[in-house]
Formats: structure tokens, sequence, C-alpha cells
């Protein structure tokens, strides 16, 4: 996917994933300053979150660490908030690629990827590489992040 400025799309998912009529959500994909966004409207949190993961993973993604900060907020504030989880991704090749050039860059590893509940939708964001590596002056290292940016921006897409 190229255009990464402001990538917006729209779809509607129905029979064609198997949801019915009751599940059709519209869907919008969306680059922002820092992150890659997806919003799902009237979407089940598991679901989505199971969704992510199964894209991520077919990018070459790992999910390294895991952090509900649902339940973290819950037993260290007594706070309430929605559905949050913050996923560690990892492509193993690109991040051997990245620490190669630049070995302190794994201080900015892996690339989060969050899930959260919004109203009655999701929301999925990634970092965007590209944004994130800004902060160190190394075209090899923007040339990896550029392919890191764009193998999430496929994985949101397709989720």
């Amino acid at each position: 996917m190229n255009g990464y400025d402001q990538i917006i799309f729209t779809r509607t998912v129905s029979t064609a994933l198997g949801l019915g009529d009751k599940s059709v959500h519209k869907q919008e994909t969306n680059m922002m300053d820092y992150t890659i966004n997806r919003l799902f409207d009237s979407a089940d949190f598991d679901d989505i979150t199971k969704r992510t993961r199964a894209a991520l993973a077919d990018k070459g993604f790992g999910v390294l660490t895991e952090i509900d900060v649902k339940a973290t907020m819950k037993k260290k504030l007594e706070a309430e908030i929605d559905p949050y989880l913050i996923l560690g991704a990892c492509n193993p090749k690109m991040a051997f690629e990245a620490i190669k050039i630049e070995p302190r860059v794994g201080a900015m590893l892996p690339c989060n990827v969050i899930v959260r509940q919004v109203g009655s939708g999701v929301e999925v964001s990634a970092i965007d590489p590209v944004a994130s590596m800004t902060a160190i002056d190394n075209d090899a290292l923007q040339s990896v992040a550029g392919q890191v940016r764009d193998l999430l921006a496929e994985a949101v897409s397709q989720i």
C-alpha cells in the first residue's frame, strides 16, 4: 500500500466474511501523524483482537508482549476504562536488519499495536515506525522503517 500521508478507505463487510446482516461493519483505515488506524463500528473487541493477531502473523510479526491496560488501571488505580490492549509486535527479520544498522534501536522496539474499545466499536492503531525513527538520523534505518510501515499498514488493512 502506498500514499501514507493520508490513507482513507471505507468498506462494508458482511456475508463475504460470514458475519451476517447484524455484523455489517463500516471500517476505516487512516494514517495519522504517528499511528496507522482502523475503526470497526459495532464490532466485538475479542473478535477484532483475534483478527489483529492473525493479520500481524500473516505479515511476519509475532506478539512478544501484551499489556491489558484495562486490568492494570483497575488493579493499580481502581480506575475503570474500556477494553484496551497494547500488543508488542515484532517482525524478527526487520528487527534484525534495524539492529545491524543501529544497535541502540532496540530501545524503540517492538512496534506497539493498540486494540481499544471506542464506543460501540473497536479501533486498532499501530505505530508508524517512520515517524518514531525520525529521532535517528540514519537513511538506511529509515528505509527499514519504511518497509516495516508497509507491513503494518497491510496488516491493519487486512483485519
